[in-house]
């Protein structure tokens, strides 16, 4: 209240009006842009408003979520993880290479829950060696997601010979094609991995210490939190939503394309996680906000696609859309 009245007590009666209502609409700008794009796309689009779109639109926004939940709290320790897209590819590429081994196709059952473990291992494992580099050896986080960055995709390439997996168990596929009340299976399994994440953030010590590491590292350290213990659980927790995100990749195509599942993912996961309203600097998880940056980003997409502009365009929106969500978050500190 203090740091507020000041402002209010100098602006005058329509100045404060009008103040209000700029700090609401830079709070709110995702809404309000998530908006535009729905009313655009109703309008504008042809087939936007059919089931069947808003069915893929579900799907493939999916991914971009269960990622961007992981990178804001990466983002949260006031880090970055490059390597979100390389570990979707690796991943991915382990599921198909157990229902293809001579292990899976003679013990099915066993081959299928190794599909649905190992590379959850993989991936923890690939946030451990990031989240060691990072806390325990202090390179910086984005010269240390770099190098899975580059070689995260290489070895999974390295481990399908660079070639198409294809593989054939519903079971497994049922994560990327199953239905619940017709709704994808990966939109409720989305929902379901955010409320653990906002409990797990809101309701636990994990969740003040995350935020008090990127409010201020050197403080959290003098105060007893154990910065690099949840500096590392953090970069595991991101791996592992974008191992579940290239499974389900996987799920969907029953193929593994170890050479595209999950290019160009760790640009839309900070996408998703900077208009959603974290701050690169850290100290803020929110993590709703990074399914609702998700979804603007999807929707950018969808809305250049169905309208005949060409993908590369849409990467420069993207961009765009990274650059006005800073700029926002700048005019709030003002």
């Amino acid at each position: 209240m203090t740091q507020e009245s000041p402002v209010l007590e100098n602006s005058g009666s329509s100045p404060a009006k009008l103040g209000s209502f700029k700090f609401d609409l830079r709070k709110h700008g995702g809404l309000l842009a998530l908006v535009i794009l729905l009313v655009f796309n109703a309008l504008v689009t042809p087939n936007f408003l059919q089931p069947q779109t808003l069915f893929v639109n579900i799907s493939q926004v999916a991914t971009i979520a269960i990622v961007a939940i992981g990178m804001t709290m990466v983002i949260a320790t006031g880090g970055i993880d490059l390597s979100v897209g390389a570990v979707m590819a690796l991943a991915g590429a382990l599921a198909p290479l157990i229902f293809l081994s001579p292990f899976g196709v003679e013990y099915p059952i066993l081959g299928l829950i190794a599909a649905f473990t190992l590379p959850l291992f993989a991936a923890a494992f690939c946030g451990l060696f990031n989240g060691v580099l990072v806390s325990v050896l202090n390179v910086q986080p984005i010269i240390a997601t770099l190098i899975l960055f580059i070689s995260g995709r290489g070895i999974a390439q390295v481990l399908t010979n660079g070639n198409l997996q294809t593989f054939s168990n519903d079971a497994f596929s049922y994560l990327g094609t199953g239905k619940i009340l017709g709704l994808p299976f990966q939109g409720w399994l989305t929902l379901l991995l955010a409320l653990i994440a906002f409990w797990f953030v809101r309701r636990t010590l994990f969740g003040r210490y995350l935020l008090a590491i990127g409010g201020n590292k050197r403080a959290a350290l003098l105060s007893g939190v154990p910065v690099r213990p949840v500096t590392i659980l953090a970069y595991v927790i991101c791996s592992v939503l974008a191992g579940v995100a290239g499974m389900i990749v996987v799920a969907i195509n029953s193929a593994s394309d170890a050479a595209r599942n999950g290019n160009l993912m760790e640009l839309d996961a900070i996408a998703a996680a900077v208009v959603g309203g974290a701050l690169l600097q850290g100290g803020k998880a929110p993590i709703f906000g990074a399914i609702l940056g998700a979804i603007i980003i999807q929707l950018v997409k969808y809305t250049l696609l169905a309208n005949g502009v060409e993908d590369e365009v849409a990467l420069i929106a993207k961009a765009a859309i990274i650059v006005l969500a800073v700029w926002l978050q700048q005019a709030r500190k003002e």
